[in-house]
């Protein structure tokens, strides 16, 4: 994606958005890029938590959206990954503290006045004025979406809220996919997400336990090694242009996988 600022989205809440946001953006800092995250989802806050930073919040994003602090006090850098930053939300306040124009603003400098490669924005779940503020800014979008009928739904009203803001960089990140469950029919495949909402993937993450260990440790499955990290470090490969090959599968997880090899040219 040539997207500098990407919006990190989803219909409906619990469908891994947050951990997705941590995780690509972790890897496109140890891929070279300058990476600021920022969590807009105001009055919860959990960014910060699975980042494993929350004990190194000082200030905050309405901080400096209120004139409170300079940019470079809340920002948070990673120690683990180099050119890793966190911008992070307000536990204490709620969303109507969000003016869209003025977080327009704060991310314009980011890119303009402290040279960050890519900015990831962290949305609320939903529909309501946090998302659109969240999406204010953004050239580009990434939509998550688990391979279940009520998250598809979702996902296609947010596609269109996106698409109405004339965010054309939209891609898919599905997330928690279990091809077995796929193969006997009880799980949507690619094709029926890609049927329904006709945008691309990007990342396809498979469900992984080692992804609740590295949440509840606040570190970044793409430190360590487990599936969803190394699908997640493929997924920002992906998005810096980088032809990835998806992983090969058994014979009885391979026919799922045929739609993503044709939509990549059969690089997959």
């Amino acid at each position: 994606m040539d997207a500098k600022v990407i919006v990190v989205t989803s219909g409906k809440g619990g469908v891994g958005k947050t951990t997705a946001t941590a995780n690509i953006g972790a890897a496109l800092a140890r891929l070279g890029e300058k990476v600021a995250v920022i969590d807009v989802d105001v009055g919860l806050r959990n960014l910060d938590v699975v980042m494993g930073l929350e004990s190194r919040v000082v200030f905050d994003l309405i901080d400096v959206l209120e004139g409170k602090c300079r940019m470079n006090q809340a920002l948070i850098r990673d120690k683990r990954v180099e050119n890793l930053y966190l911008l992070p939300a307000s536990q204490t306040r709620d969303k109507d503290a969000l003016d869209p124009e003025v977080f327009k603003d704060v991310v314009r400098g980011l890119v303009e006045d402290e040279g960050f490669d890519r900015i990831l924005i962290d949305s609320p779940a939903g529909i309501e004025s946090g998302f659109r503020t969240a999406a204010a800014p953004a050239q580009g979008a990434l939509v998550v979406v688990n391979p279940e009928v009520s998250s598809v739904r979702d996902a296609d009203r947010i596609i269109g809220l996106l698409e109405a803001q004339e965010i054309n960089e939209i891609r898919l990140v599905v997330n928690r996919l279990r091809p077995k469950m796929v193969a006997s029919g009880n799980m949507l495949s690619i094709d029926d997400m890609m049927d329904i909402l006709g945008v691309k993937p990007i990342g396809i993450i498979p469900e992984d336990e080692g992804i609740i260990v590295s949440t509840n440790v606040g570190e970044p499955a793409v430190l360590g090694k487990t599936k969803a990290g190394e699908a997640f470090m493929a997924t920002a490969q992906r998005l810096r242009g980088q032809d990835v090959p998806f992983p090969k599968l058994t014979e009885e997880e391979r026919g799922i996988w045929a739609a993503i090899r044709r939509l990549f040219g059969g690089s997959a």
